[in-house]
């Protein structure tokens, strides 16, 4: 097969991959593998395994490599020396040890032994960091020992990359080689860490004085591949000039830039790369030793989460934070994919282990995003302290908001969150603050703020913190998978309470909404608003027709805000008792306004901002009315008072 339709198939293919494991919420890698087992020649034999393949893939991990260097970051590191250089390495040497241990066992020689340790003590950077980010867990304790450890692992991959080509030589050439190896490798990175920043900061300086982003990007891909090159060329691989790139980019003010520029090529070359380790899966094999992939998928999985559970105990950490790190890190990643690759060219592993090892990487990667939804289920079973951690949490939970009465809870404690306590404070309205940061809820509640350590997306935690008693609910955070799991808690719970919510996108909005949110405000909307109101300003627009703007604009965005922007500065003149408010209304049982459209109803001086309907979300104001239907009213206190009698019919 020739080089352009090589590449239109893999093209398709990951195009076809990628919306399909969109759609189901998989991670794509996985997609990649499986579309390269399909068409690759031990299956379809759509593409053959040839030398243009490989080509692609080397560029794949050239990228791969290129990025890990991108984030090599010493302030970082040295901010989690004791998880990446304590933990990380722990874990990734004696897995190394336990794999080579029982290869020598088994017959092998001991650099198969020493390479697959290596391939095996990795774990998915890609897949756990983005589950890590689902579900808030990034700032747990298990979250920053999965990211070190993570960290370090990434850094190991560099080094073994470097040592793989020694220990393919003869036994009587290997040290020299393995000397000579590692000597280039320190002069060069020495030369990079006392020379190659200042240089590579002042070509980035120029070449950003030409203000063109081709030329940024065609400069990011120079120095990337051409330092590979030139590794390469000193006897070195590719991946390290590519890492070498990266860290020297990693310490100038572009980085972020170029972060964002390389991106794309990265993902799609990574995308072929994952194809092409695919390709490399032979069913028949896999087949043949069934037994010996499924025990080696158990003694793999059992043996990296004993090692992560003992050496994060040793570290000092709880027995529940270690076993959940242990089955976060217990699967395989593709780094052990990169290194599996590069053993395959240079034959240090005989084929028919090779495959073993790959289909055990491959189904392990895919039992990695179900070991960690159910590892919460697992800690609870096993770990007895966690259910008492749990049960205390909850306890000083509930005593915390036991004489709180018409309170709001805020979801969140970050800069929003407590932006809106000052704001609720002045108007001496009681807040409770759940937040999943151990050392920001340690930090403000040692300043005397209302903040206490919750998961607001647990139905229990919500109960613990009085939501049979609140007011109101404010989510403050972005995330949506953890904001619908809060917003179909209350309504469960409470279907009658007010619930604000924050959107980072313009597609949650009408989804909050539907699921029950009484509120949704976006952030690119809100952003635009003051962008719009500066900028108006600064040009000369006279600052009351400014306001007026900026007033129509969120009355047209915000159903529960309309009504008070005609002549809101009307109500400047009437006291504080007579400012018109929100104010909700549940029909109970025999309620008269059951079964009236909204728009039908008589409540003099008050208006109708919307209706919200339990499992429905809000309705539109023609519709007939239902028993268990809120309504919000806008008004005066007194009309307010007068037209909930109305409505309940009493």
């Amino acid at each position: 097969m020739t080089t352009l339709p090589l590449i239109l198939m893999l093209l398709a293919a990951a195009v076809l991959v990628v919306i399909g494991f969109r759609a189901l919420n998989l991670p794509p890698i996985i997609g990649y593998l499986l579309v390269g087992v399909v068409i690759g020649p031990h299956a379809l034999n759509l593409i053959p395994d040839s030398e243009e393949t490989q080509h692609l893939a080397e560029f794949g991990v050239v990228f791969l490599m290129f990025s890990i260097g991108l984030e090599f970051s010493l302030p970082r590191l040295f901010a989690m020396k004791r998880i990446v250089f304590g933990l990380g390495l722990a874990q990734v040497v004696v897995t190394l040890l336990l794999v080579l241990g029982a290869s020598l066992v088994l017959g092998l020689s001991w650099q198969a032994g020493f390479v697959l340790g290596g391939m095996l003590a990795m774990s998915s950077t890609a897949v756990l960091s983005r589950l890590l980010v689902e579900r808030l867990e990034l700032d747990a304790a298990h979250g920053r020992e999965v990211i070190g450890v993570l960290l370090f692992q990434d850094l190991a991959v560099v080094p073994l990359l470097v040592l793989l080509p020694a220990l393919s030589q003869p036994a009587g050439e290997m040290a020299q080689t393995l000397a000579v190896e590692t000597l280039k490798a320190a002069a060069m990175l020495g030369v990079v860490i006392f020379f190659g920043q200042r240089l590579m900061s002042g070509w980035f300086f120029i070449v950003a004085r030409g203000k063109s982003s081709e030329l940024f990007v065609l400069n990011v891909l120079l120095i990337t591949l051409g330092l590979a090159y030139l590794t390469e060329l000193a006897g070195l691989s590719l991946a390290l000039g590519a890492f070498t790139a990266g860290m020297l980019i990693s310490e100038t003010e572009y980085r972020y830039q170029v972060e964002e520029d390389i991106k794309p090529f990265r993902d799609v070359l990574l995308g072929l790369f994952f194809i092409t380790i695919g390709m490399l899966l032979d069913l028949q094999a896999v087949a043949a030793n069934i037994l010996s992939v499924l025990g080696l998928l158990l003694v793999l999985l059992v043996v990296k989460l004993a090692v992560v559970v003992t050496v994060s105990r040793l570290f000092g950490s709880g027995a529940g934070t270690a076993l959940r790190s242990g089955l976060w890190l217990c699967a395989g990643g593709e780094f052990g994919f990169v290194l599996l690759a590069r053993v395959s060219d240079l034959h240090l592993v005989d084929d028919e282990v090779l495959q073993v090892v790959l289909a055990v990487l491959v189904l392990s990667l895919l039992l990695a995003p179900l070991i960690v939804q159910i590892s919460d289920r697992i800690v609870m079973r096993f770990v007895a302290s966690e259910w008492l951690l749990r049960s205390m949490q909850l306890t000083q939970l509930a005593a915390r908001s036991m004489g709180e009465e018409k309170h709001a809870i805020l979801c969140g404690y970050g800069r929003t969150g407590q932006h809106l306590a000052r704001f609720l404070e002045q108007e001496n309205i009681a807040c409770l603050a759940l937040d999943f940061d151990p050392e920001r809820v340690r930090e403000a509640a040692a300043a005397g703020e209302p903040v206490t350590y919750g998961d607001c997306a647990r139905r229990e935690t919500l109960v613990a913190a009085g939501i049979g008693r609140a007011h109101a609910l404010v989510v403050t955070f972005s995330d949506p998978q953890a904001t619908a799991r809060v917003i179909h808690h209350v309504r469960e719970l409470r279907p009658d309470l007010p619930v604000v919510v924050r959107a980072a996108e313009e597609s949650d909005v009408e989804r909050f909404t539907a699921m029950g949110a009484t509120e949704v405000v976006p952030e690119a909307l809100e952003s635009s608003a003051m962008l719009a109101t500066h900028a108006l300003a600064l040009l000369g627009i006279p600052m009351h027709r400014v306001i007026k703007r900026l007033r129509q604009m969120r009355e047209q965005h915000y159903v529960l805000l309309r009504g008070f922007f005609h002549g809101a500065t009307d109500t400047d003149s009437l006291d504080e008792a007579d400012q018109p408010r929100l104010h909700a209304v549940t029909l109970g049982t025999g309620s008269s306004a059951i079964g009236v459209p909204a728009t039908e109803l008589d409540l003099a001086g008050v208006s109708i901002s919307t209706v919200r309907r339990r499992h429905v979300g809000r309705l539109e104001l023609t519709q007939a009315l239902a028993e268990g239907d809120v309504v919000v009213l806008l008004g005066a206190p007194k009309a307010l008072a007068d037209a909930e009698c109305r409505l309940l019919g009493l």
